[in-house]
């Protein structure tokens, strides 16, 4: 079985079809788990059989959230589906139409079979059998699958830092993953948090409406544009060694740095990203800055990231003391039947087609042994 239908889901899914699985077409009919009468369940990840469960209304992961304004000329390297390259668009494009757009194409062209709306509540074994099943519990009964393979992303799960005072201000705190367009802050002051690449991409937009403040907890790394790929390998492989580790991983571009794009380099000029150390406090009317000054501000912008979305696997008790989970490759650790894609190092879109190759390669191996 499949949790997920964003990059990572369908590469999955891609890969068990060409290994020969079957789509489960028909979900088996009979007894749900822990109810008196019959409702839908499935061996999903039975011997040649596979399932996809997707909590969205329909095709586009974490796409069919993005703010309109993200027009595919901007969008951060984006990666063909494997088998089925993305059609020809206008640069100008929303990013929120395109992508949800092609993935329905894909799932549709490849016969893949997503079921959704299901919302997965929790993961937990069937019983002590290190070899039994897992059972998936959903909004739409409990399934029982061989193998997981987890693709739930983060963009459900945004990081919200804690800051003294942060309950008293006056005006609006929003997390990225609720932004919608610049035109909503129109002529106030807003302070943005981070010092990834929403952070930046926003300041820019933003500040053509509004004025900003930009603040950080570390100084950005810059790159320009042609910065050498093998930068971006051993970034990956940073990340994949913290993950061996049991660390919680992070995120590529924390390594790799920020790219200087020509929109950046004009909203430099500008003054847009002189970057501010970290704030100190909250207050009901902005922010306390290191120095001991106070930032008025009417928003508080917290591009602060996301964490992993996998507390429907806490059953499971895969977490180690390390606060992260320790992996092998795309394997859970000392848990076979556990796979885990789009989860740190392969967070980006060419790495989540790894691995989805890599666990399927991986799981077939462990089914026929």
């Amino acid at each position: 079985m499949v949790v997920g239908a964003g990059q990572a889901g369908l590469s999955a899914a891609y890969h068990l079809r060409r290994r020969g699985f079957q789509p489960a077409g028909e979900v088996i009919e009979g007894e749900l788990l822990g109810e008196p009468a019959p409702r839908p369940t499935a061996d999903a990840a039975g011997p040649g059989t596979y399932l996809v469960l997707d909590a969205e209304a329909g095709p586009g992961g974490a796409w069919r959230h993005r703010w309109r304004s993200l027009r595919m000329a901007t969008v951060n390297g984006i990666y063909d589906l494997p088998g089925m390259a993305q059609p020809e668009v206008e640069p100008c494009e929303p990013s929120v139409e395109v992508l949800p757009r092609y993935f329905a194409r894909y799932e549709d062209g490849l016969d893949l079979p997503v079921l959704r709306p299901v919302r997965v509540s929790r993961v937990r074994r069937a019983d002590e059998d290190p070899a039994g099943r897992l059972l998936v519990e959903t909004d739409a009964g409990t399934f029982a699958t061989r193998v997981l393979i987890n693709a739930t992303g983060t963009w459900t799960k945004p990081f919200w830092p804690r800051y003294p005072g942060q309950e008293t201000f006056r005006g609006r705190q929003l997390h990225v993953a609720q932004y919608v367009a610049a035109e909503e802050l129109a002529g106030r002051h807003v302070v943005v948090v981070g010092g990834g690449i929403s952070a930046v991409q926003l300041l820019e937009e933003i500040s053509h409406v509004a004025t900003t403040t930009w603040v950080t907890r570390r100084e950005p790394v810059w790159r320009d544009e042609d910065f050498d790929p093998d930068a971006g390998r051993q970034a990956v492989a940073l990340v994949e060694e913290r993950v061996r580790q049991g660390l919680p991983p992070r995120s590529v571009v924390s390594v790799t740095g920020l790219i200087w794009r020509p929109e950046l380099r004009a909203a430099a000029a500008r003054g847009v990203l002189d970057r501010h150390p970290m704030f100190t406090r909250i207050e009901p009317d902005g922010v306390r800055m290191a120095d001991g000054s106070l930032q008025r501000a009417d928003v508080i912008l917290w591009a602060t990231g996301f964490r992993a979305a996998l507390d429907h696997l806490s059953p499971l008790h895969l977490r180690g003391h390390g606060g992260g989970i320790t992996m092998d490759g795309t394997q859970v650790a000392g848990e076979p039947r556990v796979h885990l894609i789009g989860y740190g190092p392969s967070s980006s879109t060419v790495g989540a087609n790894r691995a989805g190759r890599d666990a399927v390669h991986a799981l077939t191996d462990y089914l026929r042994g």
